[in-house]
């Protein structure tokens, strides 16, 4: 789960962590109301869940009235990366000497929490990653012991030489570390981190992820989730007793289990196709949950073949069957379809499947390797 800028730093704000004056605004009006408010000069920042703003043209300062509200005026509605901007956070102007990036999010490697530090501030850190790796310098925390003054002192020193920065960021980097696991995040950063002209840090901007599975004990973020289009199908499917991602590709996945359905995508990219989905329908199948999850797969009109790949253990596969032969009684369905079925009551769902003329194949690797076929014939045609 993603938030804005204005939601990140008020949570730092909580945290004591120096930020911007700020106000949030929806409109042009807003927007005027908000810079006399502030004084100038101010930043007139879109406030969409995307990075790359300030290249799309959706960060301006303004010097003036005047400018503020053209700004305004050029970014609400603007569209940055499919996103469409309905609000812009007005920002007071900060005169500053120095930007540094911070950052933290979970290191799979070291199985710890990881603080990022680079005086390369300012720019997409992806990009000095990509072009210059050595400047992101990286300190593993060790679970036990937490983000300890010393190791804070420690990466402060790194990027700065005044003691006085380095204590004021030595604090900060201790809250920031409660901030991501108060609050279960996957990605705290601030970038750019900068120097006033006054030897203060202040956080310029913010940016926060959570991890989706730690919601339900983080009632206060969820709350302010903004789903995008994809986000809103997958919590839709949710609640339906399904796990849905939507992918790019053209082979639908219908499968029982989240292992079988990644290596049923694995199977598919083995064979060089590409799956349009991870379909995860559980371990214990009703037939109306089939339903469902036939209509998630062919919402999407990339899909041209439906691969159904079910293997039963708790889930038995005379209901997926049942629940096939309803689902397409239900759905006009004008893509080929490839089931394989093993497993619990199998032989009675192939013979309803035999019954309703749907065809059967024996193995997962068949049944890839006919839906890349099918897709390839398809997209000759």
């Amino acid at each position: 789960m993603k938030i804005h800028e204005y939601q990140a730093k008020e949570i730092f704000s909580r945290y004591s962590i120096p930020v911007t004056r700020e106000e949030l605004c929806f409109t042009v009006e807003e927007v005027s109301s908000a810079t006399q408010k502030l004084g100038l000069p101010v930043v007139v920042k879109a406030q969409v869940l995307a990075g790359g703003r300030g290249k799309a043209g959706g960060v301006k300062l303004a010097k003036s009235l005047d400018e503020a509200t053209t700004a305004a005026t050029a970014i609400l509605g603007m569209d940055i990366k499919g996103y469409t901007v309905e609000k812009v956070l007005v920002a007071e102007g900060v005169r500053f000497n120095n930007e540094v990036y911070v950052g933290l999010t979970i290191d799979r490697k070291s199985k710890s929490v990881i603080f990022m530090a680079s005086r390369e501030g300012g720019v997409e850190i992806e990009e000095v990653a990509k072009e210059n790796p050595d400047a992101i310098l990286k300190f593993p925390i060790d679970p036990d012991l937490g983000m300890t003054p010393f190791l804070a002192r420690k990466i402060a020193f790194s990027l700065f030489t005044e003691f006085s920065l380095v204590k004021q960021a030595a604090d900060m980097f201790q809250k920031l570390y409660r901030i991501f696991m108060d609050t279960d995040a996957s990605l705290v950063e601030i970038n750019p981190l900068v120097i006033t002209d006054e030897g203060n840090l202040l956080a310029l901007d913010g940016k926060m992820n959570f991890d989706d599975n730690a919601l339900f004990r983080q009632s206060a973020i969820e709350a302010i989730m903004e789903p995008d289009e994809d986000e809103k199908v997958e919590l839709d499917a949710k609640s339906k007793g399904l796990t849905f991602i939507r992918l790019d590709g053209s082979i639908g996945c219908m499968v029982n289990g989240a292992g079988l359905a990644m290596a049923t995508m694995d199977m598919i990219k083995l064979y060089g196709g590409e799956p349009a989905n991870f379909l995860d329908i559980g371990g214990s199948s009703s037939p109306k949950k089939v339903i469902d999850a036939m209509n998630l797969i062919l919402s999407d009109p990339k899909v041209k073949v439906v691969m159904i790949n079910i293997f039963g253990g708790i889930t038995r596969c005379d209901d997926v069957a049942r629940g096939l032969v309803a689902a397409l009684e239900q759905i006009k369905v004008e893509i080929p379809i490839v089931i394989r079925l093993a497993g619990t009551n199998s032989k009675e769902g192939l013979e309803i499947l035999k019954q309703a003329q749907l065809p059967v194949v024996e193995t997962m690797t068949q049944a890839a390797q006919k839906a890349i076929t099918l897709c390839e014939t398809i997209s000759h045609l």
